[in-house]
């Protein structure tokens, strides 16, 4: 297994994730076709709209939006953010 993959969010070659970040055929895919950088990047998002948006994720409507949310960012779509969240300043 290589330690690279051509990020399908940044089209370009990045480290790899070291093991699937999901289960099944759909962590297999994210692991193949998103750098660590993007999950790392997505995982900070998600955090964000799980805690401003309060979502329950042992609901399955939460879970289906948290996956639309996932595809959508790692496709360089719109996505949803969350409200009142400012990011930290650059010094």
């Amino acid at each position: 297994m290589s330690n690279t993959v051509l990020c399908r969010k940044y089209q370009q070659e990045l480290p790899a994730l070291p093991f699937p970040p999901l289960p099944g055929k759909q962590g297999q895919e994210i692991q193949a076709t998103v750098s660590k950088q993007a999950w790392e990047e997505w995982q900070a998002l998600q955090t964000r709209l799980i805690n401003e948006k309060h979502l329950n994720m042992l609901e399955p409507d939460a879970r289906a939006y948290l996956m639309d949310q996932m595809q959508r960012f790692l496709d360089n779509e719109t996505t949803d953010q969350a409200e009142g969240y400012v990011p930290p300043t650059q010094a």
